[in-house]
């Protein structure tokens, strides 16, 4: 791997990248994270018991709101025109817990990776916060960039186990 970090200068000061050159292509990103928690934790949720309201529904809306605002949290994103952010979340029995899946995708010149590691990371953090007050055990982990499409780079897809799974 000899690829250059490139939001470092010549000096190693910190350089946001000048896409301007950059051809305009459909670009899609998908993340995935994970929550796991007690199983109990994850039948209230699954039941729509949590005393702060819909788990499920909030984190999504709350994944949707941070990759829209992925440029306000990380220094150095450039502020993307999204055309698409979905995230999906679904029980999984094995951990148990929930599987957090975001989808970003923009027609410009940048990639969306941040956007739907964001988005996931957000949706995570607001199940944890949801969900706390009968579970400060849960555990957030395996964030990671599932794949990626379009772009200068090519394409990206990560083995079917990532790292730590």
């Amino acid at each position: 791997m000899s690829a250059a970090l490139t939001h470092l200068g010549a000096q190693g000061e910190a350089n946001m990248v000048d896409v301007g050159d950059k051809a305009e292509t459909t670009r899609t990103a998908i993340a995935e994270g994970l929550v796991s928690m007690r199983p109990e934790t994850l039948k209230m949720i699954l039941d729509g018991d949590a005393k702060k309201g819909d788990v499920l529904g909030t984190a999504r809306i709350a994944g949707i709101m941070a990759a829209k605002r992925t440029h306000e949290l990380i220094p150095l994103c450039h502020p993307l025109l999204l055309t698409k952010i979905s995230v999906d979340i679904e029980p999984d029995a094995t951990l148990p817990g929930l599987k957090v899946t975001a989808l970003a995708r923009v027609t410009g010149k940048t990639g969306v990776e941040m956007e739907a590691l964001t988005a996931v990371s957000v949706a995570c953090l607001t199940i944890y916060d949801m969900a706390k007050a009968v579970d400060r055990a849960m555990a957030i982990s395996g964030i990671r960039l599932v794949e990626k499409t379009g772009g200068k780079s090519g394409d990206y897809k990560a083995d079917a186990q990532g790292p730590g799974q």
